[in-house]
């Protein structure tokens, strides 16, 4: 008798979405498109302030003195 499948569940999507993977280019690249920043700039903000996908844009977007 062969197992049953284990329900899938949308939770580890969610836990993906709220944060930015420094490392991943292409996660790199859509917050500084979406922030209008450099990529630099956002890989600065992951290392400052950690990997929060709404302290990384908090941090993007605060303005400058």
């Amino acid at each position: 008798m062969a197992k049953k499948a284990k329900a899938k569940t949308k939770r580890g999507r969610a836990q993906d979405r709220a944060r930015v993977a420094g490392g991943q280019d292409y996660e790199v690249a859509y917050e500084a498109k979406k922030t209008r920043k450099s990529a630099a700039s956002v890989k600065t903000a992951v290392k400052k302030v950690g990997a929060s996908r709404k302290s990384v844009e908090r941090a993007l977007t605060r303005k400058k003195k």
